[in-house]
């Protein structure tokens, strides 16, 4: 007893009011990270799942068994321990590492390979494909060499001015 209250009542408001700060963590995690980084070595993303998870462990042992309350406290916290460790280097470390953007510079464009989607005239403008691991884009482009190029032509971007790709036609 808690403070006049059974455990399993303890451990299901918790669990209860954890998961609702889980959830309205998930909807303004940037704003709430902004605020707390100034605090070092304090993660509402790691501690929100292991105050959850200790709850669930614990209300699941005091009602299906007939242990120690504060046996079942420490069953809960290790528990909960390896399962946040687990989720942190399993899930959390390679989401953190894997933030692409869509981002790019004109400069950063020259010496890709492209591909023709629209034709390029003479003294005119077509569209090139750009394929990359996070996303493909398309931009206008003229032929830097002034000729023509065919519809599905690999070529390479020699410099981008105002927009506009200066690409010429990779022969193999």
């Amino acid at each position: 007893m808690v403070l006049g209250y059974p455990m399993t009542t303890v451990y299901m408001t918790v669990l209860i009011v954890a998961g609702l700060l889980t959830l309205l963590y998930l909807i303004l995690a940037d704003a709430i990270d902004g605020a707390l980084d100034s605090i070092p070595f304090f993660d509402l993303a790691v501690l929100l799942p292991l105050i959850t998870i200790t709850a669930a462990i614990g209300y699941t042992l005091e009602t299906f068994t007939s242990w120690q309350h504060t046996l079942i406290f420490i069953l809960a916290l290790i528990g909960a321990s390896i399962a946040t460790a687990l989720l942190y280097y399993f899930l959390f470390v390679p989401l953190r590492k894997s933030d692409v953007s869509l981002a790019y510079t004109d400069a950063s464009l020259e010496g890709q390979i492209a591909r023709v989607l629209t034709p390029i005239p003479v003294d005119g403008y077509g569209e090139i494909l750009i394929e990359g691991v996070s996303g493909n884009i398309s931009k206008r482009a003229q032929s830097y060499t002034n000729r023509a190029i065919p519809f599905e032509a690999i070529v390479i971007i020699i410099e981008v001015q105002d927009g506009v790709a200066y690409v010429a036609e990779r022969h193999t």
